[in-house]
């Protein structure tokens, strides 16, 4: 049996072992889940649950990532805490007999984390980057705001390094603070207060000033090799509360994703985020990792977490991909769990 850790990473591995273990029906692999949190519901659906060591970062953490992989006798390490620091470990892991299955070379795992730098280099003439503007303070915002309005109608902001979408914001003019608050908009805020907020932060971390983009939004889990794309299914986010995503397919979107894979070079679990705006479609990111959604994902037929652990081990010519089922809508549902 291949052993198989999973080290902290975010609750939908949860999902994603479930699928695997799914798929695995001869029992090739064996799944180990660890997390600081001894109550963490992602490695409840492992073979084996282990507890990390808290508050433990940089070389130190490598170190004891390379011992308990000799503990647990680990063949593959997906990676997800300090995900860019083991990926530049990758021969001291190997030298152990440790395949670390890597997102991305650590350079880029960098990159991507940063917006504004991914921006500047995205090259998909499908869906290309979204103009921006960055900004650190008051004085920049308010000259990119003044320049960008003139083009635009609706602007918002987000932080350049950012997960879940934190810091994003809809920037409106005909609200005020109150009302927004009223009506439980967290992802609005009027300009007055903005600007106010800006002031008394003086200098902030690199933000970034763009077109809002008002059309549909589309998650795609991928699965890559190398620089090769091996599968994508594409969700189309609804508008509305309630009304689950679409599964579609369409040409845009996949020479899209075919062409930021081979130009970053993904491996692995990759998700990629575009949205529709008045110019057509546009990049918003690439996550190096799977998506909280991907369980919906693979209710259109490939497995993904399965698929891409499998062209990882034996290579992409050893996997059947099963045909995508182009417009069923999915959405998911919460159910109860025992922690202990």
């Amino acid at each position: 049996m291949i052993r198989v850790w999973f080290n902290k990473t975010f609750s939908s591995i949860h999902s994603a072992l479930e699928l695997i273990r799914e798929a695995d029906k001869k029992g090739k692999y064996g799944l180990v889940c660890s997390s600081p949190n001894p109550h963490a519901i992602g490695p409840l659906a492992a073979h084996k649950a282990a507890v990390e060591p808290g508050g433990v970062t940089g070389a130190e953490y490598v170190d004891w990532c390379l011992s308990f992989c000799r503990e647990e006798g680990v063949d593959i390490l997906v990676p997800g805490k300090e995900a860019s620091l083991l990926a530049r470990c990758e021969k001291e892991f190997r030298s152990h007999g440790v395949r670390i299955l890597s997102a991305a070379a650590p350079e880029t795992l960098e990159l991507l984390h940063d917006k504004a730098r991914f921006y500047d280099t995205a090259q998909a003439p499908t869906a290309p980057a979204p103009e921006f503007a960055v900004f650190r303070n008051l004085r920049v915002f308010d000259e990119a705001y003044r320049q960008m309005k003139a083009e635009h109608d609706f602007l918002c902001m987000k932080p350049s390094v950012s997960v879940y979408g934190i810091g994003f914001r809809q920037i409106v003019e005909q609200q005020t603070a109150f009302s927004i608050m009223l009506g439980g908009d967290a992802y609005r805020v009027d300009l007055t207060s903005l600007r106010a907020m800006l002031k008394q932060a003086a200098e902030f971390r690199p933000m970034l000033l763009m077109p809002y983009l008002g059309g549909h939004e589309f998650s795609v889990d991928c699965v890559a090799d190398n620089g090769t794309l091996v599968c994508g299914v594409a969700r189309r986010k609804s508008r509305a509360s309630g009304d689950g995503q679409l599964i579609v397919r369409r040409e845009d979107i996949e020479a899209a994703c075919e062409h930021l894979v081979a130009q970053f070079g993904l491996n692995g679990n990759v998700n990629i985020q575009f949205r529709e705006g008045e110019s057509g479609l546009h990049v918003l990111e690439i996550n190096p990792r799977m998506s909280g959604g991907i369980g919906m994902a693979c209710l259109a037929g490939p497995n993904l977490p399965y698929l891409a652990l499998e062209v990882f081990d034996r290579g992409r010519g050893s996997v059947n991909i099963p045909l995508i089922s182009e417009g069923l809508r999915v959405g998911e549902s919460s159910r109860a769990v025992r922690l202990s």
